[in-house]
């Protein structure tokens, strides 16, 4: 722990007492000057942000505040997701990012840890102090949301699995050191039966990757091909065949823990926006502006309340099922009418040009296009609500 402060319990302690974690953590998030470094901090690449942000991971975990809510075996402190949630929700209140490696990070540890404990104890500590990150190679050119229908074939070869095929949209692709990746070891009509999760190194011989520049310019995704790529069976996440049970359990994660911190984030950037324009104008908002603020942070309040209850029931061990859409669809909603918002108030500088803190409002922007895409797209989420939670009467065919 830091000389600057000490919790009053020790790591046992904290990882029983959420409370105490909290009260610990915030001490500490506002007292240790080495953070500084990363408040206001502002980047010109996607590399560069996401190698600074493992940089703030390695800060916290040198302290072992990043650890808790991880099995001791993965190189964890214990606790559970509710330490995480709390650690996100403290950073984005002190004014700090929350790490972006950490997006992946809770989407793809918990189906290592479920799956498969002997790769989580030992690759997940390496992710944890920040030192590599990983990506999530599922969409394919003709399998976006329709996961089932993926062509990526991996076949079996003695004591290795051999990948031909291509990924698509791999969010962190462009600097991830892996890849886990929903393949197919069954035939096409097997649909999700024949599918099997891999863990690929990304500098793997056979492992091609080629950064997708957004309409900003930053590299947030890639294109991953592979060419014979030569995995060994033991990188499997879970059994051959039980792929989709796997990507099912991901999807929990994916939409609870994800919603729930970009949350966190949008709150803080939120905040910063209103500083932004009451600094501009007098120490008020434009005028007409007030209402349509309040209108977002309803949205982000909403999403917040909902996202806190699927994190509640992750901890308690409860399978989270289709309903999950729901934080998803919240989420698109807040994070595009934040940026919206941003757009609209920040005006001409905005379209033409400004300081690096409205270019960076303009870059979000651009990617918070895809939130009603990226991670199946709002209209699958509607229909996965409407089919399975509210069991509306299907539409008949003409």
């Amino acid at each position: 722990m830091s000389a600057q402060v000490r919790p009053a319990v020790g790591a046992s302690g904290l990882a029983t007492d959420l409370n105490a974690y909290r009260q610990a953590l915030r001490a500490y998030l506002g007292a240790e000057p080495r953070l500084d470094r990363w408040r206001g901090a502002r980047y010109t690449t996607t590399e560069e942000r996401i190698r600074g942000h493992g940089m703030l991971m390695g800060a916290l975990h040198r302290d072992g505040w990043n650890r808790y809510g991880w099995p001791e075996a993965a190189g964890g402190l214990a606790g559970d997701e509710r330490h995480r949630a709390v650690l996100y929700e403290e950073l984005s209140a002190a004014g700090l990012p929350v790490p972006e490696p950490v997006l992946m990070l809770e989407t793809l540890g918990p189906p290592l840890v479920r799956f498969a404990p002997y790769l989580a104890a030992e690759l997940l500590p390496a992710y944890l102090r920040g030192e590599e990150w990983w990506g999530q190679g599922f969409s394919e050119p003709e399998a976006g949301s329709d996961l089932a229908a993926l062509r990526c074939r991996a076949r079996r070869d003695g004591d290795s699995y051999v990948l031909s095929g291509q990924k698509l949209w791999t969010s962190h692709g462009a600097t991830a050191r892996r890849l886990m990746c929903l393949v197919r070891t069954g035939s096409p009509e097997s649909r999700h039966r024949g599918l099997t999760m891999v863990l690929v190194d990304a500098d793997a011989p056979g492992v091609s990757v080629r950064p997708v520049a957004l309409a900003s310019g930053r590299n947030e995704l890639a294109e991953v091909f592979f060419d014979d790529a030569r995995v060994p069976a033991s990188r499997l996440v879970g059994a051959e065949g039980e792929g989709w049970a796997v990507a099912m359990y991901l999807l929990q994660f994916e939409r609870a823990m994800f919603a729930w911190l970009s949350a966190t984030v949008a709150l803080r950037r939120l905040r910063e926006l209103r500083d932004m324009l009451t600094a501009r104008d007098g120490h008020r908002l434009p005028d007409g502006s007030a209402r349509r603020v309040g209108e977002c942070y309803a949205d982000l309040v909403a999403l917040r309340a909902r996202s806190a209850q699927t994190v509640r029931r992750l901890a308690a061990g409860e399978a989270v099922g289709p309903e999950a859409s729901v934080d998803k669809v919240l989420l698109a909603t807040a994070e595009t009418g934040l940026h919206d918002l941003a757009r609209d108030l920040l005006g001409a500088e905005f379209v033409l040009g400004g300081p690096p803190e409205v270019e960076e409002w303009r870059a979000d922007w651009w990617y918070s296009r895809a939130s009603t895409i990226m991670g199946g797209s709002a209209e699958v989420q509607r229909t996965i609500l409407a089919d399975h939670v509210l069991n509306l009467p299907k539409e008949r065919g003409a």
